[in-house]
């Protein structure tokens, strides 16, 4: 919105022309999200007490986690709305990959949101059965997918990036691309949602996560840097850095309220919202593999559920005191600070990891 704007005054003014860089135009829009959430965070927070939007602890986990029962959830809509509101100020509002990020977040976020109305309004455990979620979410996947093979035509469907190796072909051709888009959204949008279960646990890592997709959106949408590092070049790419900026500083925002000991939770409608939207960010710069080793976090704690579950089906035996593993490590003995710390400590080593395949192929 701003960039229309902008563009006018250059006539008159040329030191407007600085919102063409789009790394200022992030830089705005990471700060103004963050202050965003700060400013408006208290209101949603009393909001949410007042419609008595509280959550629900399960009485068979740690026994420290059941003082927390009543504090409101559902603040993954404070993150939604301070994406949204600075995206729609500093990005380019004809880029198609800008509205595509929206439209996954506010879907998605949608899901979420009733799930959650569900389990705390209408008392229901359950919220939305998993299969009428998963529904719901394959129906998005499966969109984004169309929308990108047949109405964007996104370069490269038909290879995959392989970390610390040049891209390959995808034997599957197109179908394979809506497979591998399937499992990256609804998988990473669920992976977000297990990682969600202590104070400040999830939000560190997406703003890692964040940070790294958004390098790669930044090579991805430059001709030159992506020639030179072998990375295939997806024209227009570069405005998603605006949207990943957004990202983090909502992010930021949200964790001033959600660190120990936590005035609000994140709820569905953030953890599905946000997972989701990462993955498509993965998908539209080609870099599914590399954002596998930078959210590896999610991944752990989403195999872990799976183990976990598995392994009881099985045999009858746990392998974890509790899933996901973050609670297993609470049991052992660990405090939640503990396990919240080291494990933002270990989602920026994976960040880093993620960021040395660009140069190592």
């Amino acid at each position: 919105m701003l960039l229309f704007l902008t563009h006018w005054l250059t006539q008159f003014v040329g030191a407007f022309r600085v919102f063409d860089y789009v790394s200022f135009r992030a830089l705005l829009s990471c700060l103004i999200s963050l202050f965003f959430s700060i400013l408006v965070g208290k209101r949603v927070i009393s909001w949410l007490y007042t419609i008595k939007i509280g959550q629900t602890v399960r009485i068979d986990g740690p026994k420290t986690h059941l003082a927390k029962s009543g504090t409101p959830t559902m603040g993954g809509v404070l993150i939604i709305l301070s994406v949204i509101f600075t995206t729609l100020l500093f990005a380019d509002l004809t880029n198609v990959y800008v509205w595509l990020l929206l439209f996954v977040l506010v879907s998605t976020g949608a899901i979420g949101f009733i799930d959650d109305y569900r389990k705390i309004v209408y008392k229901d455990p359950k919220g939305l059965s998993a299969k009428l979620k998963m529904i719901m979410q394959t129906l998005i996947a499966l969109i984004v997918a169309i929308i990108l093979v047949y109405g964007i035509e996104l370069p490269d469907v038909d290879k995959i990036v392989i970390p610390f190796a040049r891209a390959i072909i995808n034997p599957l051709g197109i179908v394979g691309f809506f497979i591998l888009n399937y499992f990256v959204i609804v998988g990473s949008s669920n992976a977000v949602n297990l990682t969600d279960g202590l104070d400040g646990l999830v939000s560190f890592p997406v703003i890692t996560v964040s940070i790294g997709l958004g390098i790669f959106a930044y090579i991805a949408g430059n001709t030159i840097f992506a020639t030179y590092l072998l990375l295939p070049h997806i024209p227009g790419s570069h405005e998603i850095v605006v949207f990943c900026g957004a990202m983090i500083g909502s992010c930021l925002g949200f964790l001033w309220f959600n660190a120990h000991p936590a005035e609000v939770f994140m709820g569905d409608v953030g953890a599905l919202s946000i997972g989701a939207t990462l993955g498509v960010i993965a998908i539209i710069v080609r870099q599914e593999a590399a954002f596998a080793i930078m959210g590896g976090l999610f991944v752990f704690e989403a195999l872990s559920v799976m183990l976990q579950v598995g392994s009881y089906k099985m045999r009858k035996k746990r392998i974890f005191l509790m899933a996901p593993i973050h609670h297993h490590f609470e049991l052992k003995g660990w405090k939640e600070n503990q396990v919240v710390v080291r494990f933002w400590i270990i989602s920026i080593i994976l960040l880093l990891i993620s960021l040395s395949t660009i140069k190592l192929r």
